[in-house]
């Protein structure tokens, strides 16, 4: 495909990016190579940039502003998902990247910066707006901010805006003392912390789901529902991220942070419109409505896992503690699963499970809406095979969603059989769904804030997981207590059969 212009299409898309520059900060790292880029490539491509956009990369790394294009268009082309790579249009989009060397910890760096980006201001026509990307250590990040503030880049003629990556603290204090010096440089309403999981078409289209139909809305609460079920299981072990991960912990890495987001969606209340701040105060009430476990709940309502060696089609596969850069004793847990109760008139009484882990079979990630079983058996008692009503929202490898019900085997007498019926994004609309980061970049850039978390969203979550976090703590874990492979220790298993229920095998 070869574009003529190709920024200039004003009547294909909607939702266009204004004229700004995207500063990253990390530009030589992993996260800028594999999504930033293609994306805003992407976002290219489909014509959605402005004649006045740029990007500046800053890192360590001394480079040209050719050399970093050089080495962005590698990566874009090895990265990119599900997409053509057209020359015509990495051309046009490459005269607007830059590049500064700069280190976080040098406060000259800042300066040299800002002095970059008033030269790309003047030669691309940003109109003074720009986005401050972190794409660095979290430890780095309140320093970034204190920087850009220093150098004068936290106001322009134009809007200033900062994107904050995962982990946004790792306990309650550290969340909100990294939220006050924010908050020292940027206004809240500035700050985007986000999560990618959040861009997923199928998590955006929770919404759609159960706002915008009217059979399913009346069903979403504890009179309907008996359980849910949100799963974010990896198939890899850490890949020799050990010394992070052993820092971090499944609880921490996907709980706090992406299953509670999306838990929040699944279960708020309808929001009077669809504006940013009314969607964000719903899912900030839902996360305060959870009930916060007591120190002697924690047993019985969280289960912490760590994989084992194992032997996996013909290959061994080496346990945590045997993994690159990992304690030998490690009490990191790569297996986490909780049970959690939401104290609102909505959904008092049903469970929430939440799990993620390394090294479990496959890769999958689900929301799984588990029905009440009909009142009475009129077909009779024989229920061998049968399974309750289940809807199943896919979010990864497959977006799609499935709903499965009972249905009559055919041939004599009444026999009842599981059958389903399914939506898939690929085939239902016959075009390609843009990637988390393209949906998030693009929002960010016109300022709409929806898919963001906010400060006390974030603290909510964190006040609901310090319980957890304090108890393993102070606990030694009897780890390894599942092989890589398997669906996690059977601890968790015993915690959903306390309440009579059994995970989902996708």
């Amino acid at each position: 495909m070869s574009l003529e212009n190709p920024f200039q299409d004003p009547l294909r898309f909607e939702r266009r990016v204004p004229e700004c520059a995207v500063v990253i900060f990390g530009a030589n790292g992993d996260l800028t190579k594999r999504k930033l880029l293609p994306a805003l490539y992407r976002l290219a491509y489909e014509q959605r940039l402005s004649s006045g956009f740029a990007v500046l990369g800053v890192s360590r790394t001394p480079l040209s502003d050719d050399k970093f294009r050089e080495h962005m268009r590698e990566s874009v082309k090895q990265f990119l998902e599900d997409s053509p790579f057209d020359e015509d249009v990495w051309k046009a989009f490459a005269q607007g990247l830059f590049y500064v060397p700069g280190d976080v910890g040098d406060a000259a760096s800042f300066g040299a910066v800002a002095k970059r980006l008033e030269e790309i201001e003047a030669q691309r026509h940003t109109g003074g707006n720009a986005l401050f990307y972190l794409s660095i250590q979290p430890s780095q990040y309140q320093e970034a901010a204190a920087g850009i503030g220093a150098a004068g880049m936290a106001r322009g003629t134009g809007w200033r805006r900062i994107v904050v990556e995962k982990p946004f603290g790792h306990d309650l204090q550290s969340a909100r003392e990294l939220s006050e010096k924010l908050h020292e440089v940027f206004k809240e309403s500035d700050v985007y912390r986000i999560d990618h999981y959040l861009g997923k078409e199928t998590v955006q289209n929770i919404l759609a789901f159960r706002f915008g139909n009217g059979i399913f809305e009346p069903l979403w609460n504890r009179r309907y529902v008996n359980n849910v079920q949100i799963t974010a299981a990896e198939s890899i072990g850490v890949e020799g991220r050990g010394a992070y991960y052993q820092e971090a912990g499944a609880l921490r890495d996907m709980i706090q942070n992406h299953l509670m987001q999306v838990m929040s969606t699944v279960a708020m209340e309808p929001s009077a419109t669809f504006q940013p701040d009314a969607v964000r105060d719903e899912r900030a009430k839902l996360l305060r409505s959870i009930r916060i476990l007591k120190p002697e709940e924690v047993a019985e309502n969280a289960v912490a896992g760590q994989y084992g060696p194992s032997r996996i089609g013909g290959v061994d596969i080496p346990g945590f503690r045997q993994e690159k850069g990992v304690d030998s004793q490690s009490q990191t847990e790569t297996y986490a699963a909780v049970t959690f109760f939401v104290d609102n008139w909505r959904w008092a009484g049903v469970p929430f499970y939440l799990r993620t882990g390394k090294h479990l079979p496959k890769r999958v990630s689900e929301i799984a809406i588990q029905f009440n079983a009909a009142p009475h058996a009129v077909f009779g008692e024989d229920r061998q095979g049968v399974t309750p009503n289940l809807l199943i929202l896919r979010i990864q490898p497959e977006e799609g969603i499935s709903l499965r019900f009972l249905s009559k085997r055919p041939g004599a007498g009444m026999q009842l059989r599981t059958v389903s019926m399914d939506f898939n994004y690929g085939s239902s609309f016959g075009e390609r769904s843009p990637t988390a980061y393209e949906t998030l970049l693009l929002d960010a850039m016109i300022g709409d804030a929806t898919l963001y978390t906010r400060q006390d969203m974030v603290e909510a979550s964190w006040t609901a997981i310090e319980p957890i976090m304090t108890a393993w703590h102070n606990s030694k874990m009897a780890f390894p207590n599942y092989a890589a492979g398997d669906w996690g220790p059977k601890e968790s298993d015993a915690m959903l059969a306390r309440h009579g229920h059994a995970w989902r095998k996708p």
